[in-house]
């Protein structure tokens, strides 16, 4: 079946209806219509895989090539047989959520390419947190703007020291490999 037969054959993506794609992309597969959308075109689909396994595919039919109907099953989103665990559910959304959030307040907000760069450096030795545009290390060590060894202060000694160290480690091989 061609694509313009596809857009104006509908019915050929009824619920439940086995179909073998071809896209314009080259994939093939097999898969069991689950629903169609017609203003917006998208075909969800359950991928058949060995042993029973399903995956979920979501393809907007424009991009369908070719299209052969195997043949008519049921429902296949059958809601007696449908069983969510919806306390893992909500424990991976909480725990993407925590890590987004972690993800996120590793990110400077209004601070040079290089100074992200160091962060992420000095991240991967020390623990290390932004106050605005500053780097704080340790808890205790601040790195201010230009971000140089000179720009270290705070903390006992031997943590300044250390900072200032793998600070002016991580610069030099920052640039050594081209960076800012």
């Amino acid at each position: 079946m061609d694509v313009a037969s596809i857009n104006s054959n509908a019915e050929e993506f009824a619920i439940g209806c086995f179909l073998s794609i071809k896209t314009t992309f080259g994939d093939e597969f097999k898969g069991q219509v689950v629903a169609f959308d017609r203003p917006s075109n998208f075909l969800v689909l359950h991928i058949l895989f060995g042993g029973g396994r399903k995956n979920v595919r979501i393809l907007k039919a424009n991009y369908i090539k070719e299209l052969a109907f195997l043949g008519q099953g049921d429902d296949p989103v059958d809601l007696s047989k449908c069983c969510l665990d919806l306390s893992t559910l909500q424990a991976r959304e909480e725990l993407a959520l925590r890590q987004a959030e972690a993800e996120a307040e590793r990110i400077g907000v209004g601070v040079t390419a290089e100074a992200q760069n160091l962060f992420d450096a000095l991240s991967k030795t020390l623990p290390v947190r932004w106050d605005k545009t500053v780097i704080v290390v340790m808890n205790e060590v601040r790195v201010n703007s230009p971000y140089v060894p000179e720009s270290v202060s705070g903390g006992t000694p031997a943590a300044n020291e250390r900072v200032k160290k793998v600070l002016e480690l991580e610069r030099r091989r920052l640039h050594a490999r081209g960076g800012p």
